[in-house]
């Protein structure tokens, strides 16, 4: 007999996880600090560790790490003709200009991205992502999205979107 979705929520709201017994630990050995901060930060740095596993091994069948993936992704997001400039790509990912010159190099030799003029500025290059790179990236986030799904099964689908809309409201301000 399968459980209801009811009684599947009920069973988890009283199961007892990693974070309950650590914050149970510091109430008794500090109950001067209110630790409750800690029932939520503390799950959420234990599945981005999940999260972050699923999304390596999601790459790493396809040939990328994390880093490559991102710039690529960048490019693929961008529409036709998959194209941005160096500048627009470190926007995108958060990383220095030397890194970012780095990234590009190897990703140039492995064949996923060619450089090239751009066509708006004479002096600037455009950085495509190649037919070999779009394949790569395309199966890499059919995976990626296959394996997140996977980690909110346990969620009902109005349950991800509450989940999704209390991350954006908690993260907005902080990232603004």
């Amino acid at each position: 007999m399968t459980a209801s979705p009811a009684s599947r929520r009920d069973r988890a709201a009283t199961t007892v996880d990693e974070v309950d017994l650590l914050v149970a630990a510091w109430r008794a050995e500090r109950p001067d600090v209110d630790v409750a901060p800690l029932e939520v930060f503390s799950r959420v740095s234990r599945l981005a560790v999940l999260a972050d596993r699923e999304r390596r091994a999601a790459f790493a069948s396809h040939g990328l790490e994390p880093w490559s993936f991102d710039v690529l992704a960048a490019l693929r997001r961008a529409g036709v003709p998959y194209a941005l400039s160096p500048s627009a790509l470190i926007r995108a990912t958060l990383v220095t200009s030397a890194t970012m010159t780095h990234r590009i190099d190897r990703l140039e030799q492995a064949g996923l991205v060619s450089r090239g003029p751009d066509p708006d500025d004479r002096r600037g290059v455009r950085v495509a992502l190649t037919t070999a790179g779009r394949a790569h990236v395309d199966a890499a986030l059919a995976d990626l999205v296959a394996a997140e799904e996977s980690l909110l099964a346990g969620l009902p689908a109005a349950d991800q979107a509450n989940l999704a809309a209390l991350l954006r409201r908690l993260l907005h301000p902080l990232e603004s």
